[in-house]
């Protein structure tokens, strides 16, 4: 009778244990962790610095592909950004915004330079090469088609419009769908900041 007590008051300890012990975290964004895409990369800010995740440890990184000239979707995006580094208030500086450029013919240093400077001073635009761009989307599962204009340089482009999280370690987590407002995108960036 005795064992079977013990028992019984075991396994109790071991679900209020189990009920205690943090679960996964409630996202609002598509949990990606541990996805074997999305890893890192190694581009040439708008400064002429080499970056890779790494450069970027202690902070939360939000990845977003554009180019400067698009009409709607890559400014709001940026805004947004905006918004989110002034809801996490103090830890605002915990937040570093790189916008890769999928437009490198036009997208010159100093145009990511002027573009970047729109938005924020801390958040950076990277130019990946020509040769570069092939594998960098698809190792990001990044859609994009250039559209072809009235002259070679009027073209446009279609493209994804997610954003991807990186934690402080500088591990992929999150896909943040376009959609998403700048309330719920704070609130699963002060969960990796925990």
């Amino acid at each position: 009778m005795g064992a079977l007590i013990s028992r019984r008051a075991a396994l109790l300890a071991a679900a209020a244990l189990v009920a205690c012990s943090p679960g996964k975290p409630d996202f609002r964004s598509i949990d990606v962790t541990g996805a074997d895409y999305a890893r890192d990369f190694r581009l040439t800010d708008h400064n002429g610095q080499e970056r890779s995740l790494a450069d970027f440890r202690g902070k939360v990184v939000v990845v977003f592909f554009g180019f400067t000239q698009c009409p709607d979707v890559c400014p709001t995006a940026m805004a947004q950004l905006v918004e989110v580094k002034q809801m996490l208030g103090k830890d605002g500086d915990k937040l570093q915004a790189l916008f890769i450029t999928l437009d490198p013919e036009r997208d010159s240093a100093e145009i990511l330079k002027a573009y970047i400077a729109n938005f924020d001073a801390g958040f950076l635009g990277l130019r990946p090469s020509l040769e570069q761009l092939p594998e960098l989307t698809r190792h990001f599962k990044i859609f994009y088609k250039k559209n072809e204009g009235k002259t070679p340089t009027s073209y446009t482009l279609d493209h994804s419009a997610g954003s991807y999280v990186f934690d402080t370690q500088g591990r992929v987590r999150l896909y943040v769908r376009q959609n998403m407002s700048a309330a719920a995108i704070t609130e699963d960036l002060k969960i990796l900041l925990r």
